[in-house]
């Protein structure tokens, strides 16, 4: 990263997001195209990536995305489920154009279809899903930038971003760091912050929201219970009297005979 100037420099904050999202850690296959952005190999075969390279490829291809006038003839495509989420979150701050799920054949080169586009630039998430995607833009010479694993195709791609395309948190990082990056150099936001949380790029599984979303309602529509307070008397009894009763004038019984044995 020494060739970047200071200004362009990640921060520690960045470095400790690349790690924590695990955005070098590869696959145990590797291409030979992927061989310079590879750091090193661990002893259970996974290939670590350099993250200094992923850094300078991220600014690279902001500036590729900034010197686009139209930001509307760029179009970023994920066909992978974890990637979709990515897209749409980048192309809604970035102000272009998002393929999320299955491409459509033709969409670059059968001007027939309604679907049919002609962008200056598009962005892959994963080369070898989006291969179809890849082929079309190859025959039309339309730029590609593609975030590529170690094991990754790098046939038609112009611009390499190395790192981990194959988790949820990995991919969602690298959109976010690439939309804060062109939005930094177009001067829409300062270098300082961005407020915009790095969770709304992840991916989330439908099954987890319909969970949380019925936690929530039962929370907020669970029956309160209210108790009665018991009634409390505000008469006051009378004092008990204590009385002695006169046993004069009472006849008693008469003592009994006793005499004799008795009859059983």
């Amino acid at each position: 990263m020494s060739s970047l100037p200071a200004i362009l420099q990640p921060k520690e904050d960045d470095i400790q997001k690349l790690l924590a999202a695990e955005v070098h850690i590869g696959t145990t296959n590797s291409d030979f195209k992927m061989r310079d952005y590879i750091w090193k190999r661990r002893p259970d075969g996974v290939n670590i990536i350099n993250i200094g390279k992923t850094w300078e490829k991220l600014v690279f291809a902001a500036r590729v995305i900034v010197a686009i006038e139209n930001p509307q003839d760029i179009v970023v495509i994920s066909a992978r489920p974890y990637g979709q989420r990515a897209v749409l979150k980048f192309a809604q701050y970035t102000n272009t154009q998002s393929i999320a799920g299955r491409f459509t054949p033709g969409t670059f080169t059968n001007q027939i279809t309604k679907q049919f586009r002609e962008p200056r630039l598009v962005i892959i998430t994963d080369p070898r899903v989006d291969a179809q995607a890849v082929k079309e833009a190859s025959y039309t010479n339309i730029p590609i930038i593609a975030f590529c694993d170690t094991d990754a195709n790098l046939k038609y791609v112009d611009l390499v971003i190395p790192g981990n395309n194959k988790s949820k948190h990995s991919i969602g990082l690298l959109y976010w760091l690439l939309a804060r990056e062109v939005l930094r150099l177009r001067g829409t936001i300062s270098r300082d912050s961005w407020d915009v949380a790095v969770d709304l790029f992840f991916f989330r599984d439908p099954e987890e929201i319909e969970k949380s979303e019925e936690t929530q309602n039962a929370v907020v529509t669970a029956p309160t219970v209210v108790y009665d307070e018991p009634a409390i008397s505000t008469t006051v009894e009378p004092a008990f009297e204590a009385t002695t009763q006169s046993w004069e004038g009472v006849t008693t019984a008469p003592d009994a005979q006793w005499g004799g044995e008795a009859n059983w």
